[in-house]
């Protein structure tokens, strides 16, 4: 009985052993792939309609090492999800990306480097208003052209917002940046409940940034109704008188289509946010720094 059990527990452990190797020999072929090979030659993109989209189109097209490279779009809420996977996993992803964002708050990120320029320079987001404005809203202009503040501050409204509203995290944000929000309404005379129509995108950092805006102008005597739209229909609205000013649009590349079509219309009162960048983004911890060291596909 004894020798009977001897050979079972031997039995067992040579299965055991030659299941671990054939293991092994899986982990060896997954760590014996390409960078390319493990990625599928994807890199994972957000809406088919974003600026970011078309320009990482452009770049698959200029870059000749992302031969057989494809650019797979989905959501910006579906990019996140499978960001979130690959770092619970340490797995290699390569993302579109931009700043400000919340997932540069949340974790180790780089964009990779781009020496064909096709994201171009650093941007910068701008506040738009319609043609009058001036005139006759001068407290809430003054306002808007007093408002200035740092791709940081955006940021962590937006990484707060993932556990609470907009409105809560940006009236907690002004609660601690008083000293900031004073000195864009420093010297203003209060409005008498005037409306006012504040454009934005339905993107969560200009979600942020509209909370903020609509938050102080409500604050200072305004009226104010947010309306998220697309680019193309925010620009439309503007140049057509429909909403009164915005501090969204991102300037000169991701944008700058409409601000030729339309600048004529509108009044650009400059950067309020400077140092915004697009690009692609890799976790810290993958060994790449550049775009032009992703591989050709096979």
């Amino acid at each position: 009985m004894k020798i009977k059990k001897s050979i079972t527990f031997i039995s067992l452990a040579s299965t055991a052993l030659l299941l671990g190797a054939c293991g092994s020999d899986d982990s060896a072929e997954d760590g014996d792939k390409s960078l390319g090979e493990q990625l599928d030659y994807t890199i994972t993109g957000i809406e088919p309609g974003a600026g970011i989209t078309a320009t990482t189109e452009l770049a698959l097209e200029e870059y000749d090492n992302l031969d057989g490279w494809e650019l797979e779009t989905s959501s910006t809420a579906g990019m996140m999800g499978q960001l979130d996977s690959a770092i619970d996993n340490e797995e290699p992803l390569v993302i579109t990306g931009w700043t400000p964002h919340y997932m540069f708050e949340q974790y180790n990120l780089k964009f990779l480097e781009d020496p064909e320029g096709v994201y171009g320079e650093p941007e910068f987001v701008h506040t738009m208003a319609r043609q009058g404005f001036e005139e006759d809203m001068p407290q809430a202009y003054a306002i808007m052209d007093n408002f200035s503040w740092e791709v940081e501050d955006m940021q962590s409204i937006m990484l707060a917002a993932q556990d609470m509203s907009f409105e809560e995290a940006a009236a907690d944000w002004i609660e601690e940046n008083q000293d900031t929000v004073d000195s864009w309404t420093e010297g203003v005379d209060e409005a008498d409940g005037q409306e006012l129509e504040l454009g934005s995108f339905p993107w969560d950092s200009e979600r942020a940034s509209s909370a903020v805006i609509s938050q102080v102008l409500t604050e200072h005597g305004f009226d104010v109704t947010v309306n998220n739209v697309d680019p193309s229909i925010l620009f439309q609205a503007l140049a057509q008188g429909e909403v009164d000013v915005t501090a969204a649009p991102w300037l000169p590349t991701t944008q700058g289509a409409y601000l030729e079509e339309y600048g004529d219309e509108i009044v650009d009162m400059g950067p309020n946010m400077e140092g915004t960048v697009i690009g692609l983004v890799v976790p810290e911890y993958m060994e790449i720094d550049s775009i032009a060291d992703l591989e050709p596909a096979e």
